[in-house]
């Protein structure tokens, strides 16, 4: 690959996540919206947000901390975009591999803790603090599923492990080879994406929205377009890590439509954890299931 195809790929690599992602926005709130029995947002909503909170006037600012965690947290998962491989581009994913990613996904958080610790406000502070602690709880699971799964596949280079899947169709597939650590993969995704029964750090009826709180204008804008790229990512890791990533874009966007679709489905019929029985809950089934795979996986090693 010359440079002009690298330089393009890396700038539609963020694109097609971002142009994804609104309509991964758009089915959980029509989802949300058929289980309530309402007819639900038109298909440009999530544009019109976007554009709408962009174009208000921000009447608060923080300082350049504040700016500068938005930067953070938008760039973790622009950053991330270009190590996830996808049909027809790589990116820079033969150049680093799993656990560059799985750093990279951390910084978006860290960037909310640092903009949300600038505006001093006392329900934005219980909020990350709770996001906190929620990424502690969902990160140990998922550092088990990620180590069996390059125990499984021998490599932590992601093209490789979709070349592995793709060499003999389904029954190569990380689902159905070590589906104990798919199961716990699923549920430590769903974490991820913050949403119910693990939405402890936004709790609009408790701390007003947590870290949204002292956000307007652009800076709730910069979450909404993070929300995209959010969604995104979680469905793309997961589609790439056990269901064989994609051939073209026909196989692979259902793929990645379903994983965040099961997501959707299960926080439209649970109501929030606290805080410790979100914790206690992701360090007892999560990590059970992941432990015992990554076992059966070492045992055929």
């Amino acid at each position: 690959m010359n440079t002009g195809e690298l330089l393009l790929e890396l700038v539609l690599m963020p694109l097609v996540a971002f142009l994804v992602g609104l309509l991964l926005v758009l089915m959980m709130r029509k989802v949300r919206a058929k289980i309530e029995r309402r007819v639900g947002p038109p298909f440009f909503q999530p544009v019109y947000d976007i554009v709408k909170l962009y174009a208000k006037k921000t009447q608060i600012s923080h300082g350049y901390m504040h700016d500068v965690a938005m930067m953070m947290l938008l760039g973790g998962y622009i950053a991330s975009e270009i190590f996830l491989p996808v049909p027809g581009m790589d990116g820079v994913a033969h150049q680093a591999d799993l656990l560059t990613l799985m750093y990279l996904l951390m910084v978006p958080m860290l960037g909310m803790a640092m903009g949300v610790g600038q505006t001093a406000n006392p329900n934005g502070s219980i909020g990350i603090s709770r996001a906190l602690t929620s990424m502690l709880a969902y990160d140990i699971p998922f550092v088990i599923v990620v180590a069996g799964a390059a125990i499984h596949y021998g490599t932590t280079s992601l093209p490789t492990i979709i070349e592995i899947q793709q060499q003999q169709g389904l029954q190569s597939w990380g689902l159905t080879t070590m589906p104990l650590l798919a199961l716990a993969g699923l549920m430590t995704m769903h974490a991820m994406l913050g949403k119910e029964p693990f939405e402890l750090y936004v709790a609009p009826a408790e701390i007003a929205t947590g870290p949204m709180v002292e956000m307007s204008g652009k800076y709730m804008g910069t979450l909404f377009v993070m929300q995209c790229f959010q969604l995104y990512t979680v469905g793309v890791l997961y589609t790439t890590l056990f269901l064989g990533g994609g051939l073209n874009w026909l196989t692979f966007l259902p793929k990645v439509f379903a994983v965040v679709l099961i997501a959707v489905s299960i926080t439209n019929v649970y109501g929030r954890y606290r805080t410790e029985d979100a914790v206690r809950w992701l360090w007892k089934w999560p990590v059970m299931i992941a432990l015992a795979g990554l076992a059966l996986v070492m045992s055929n090693v």
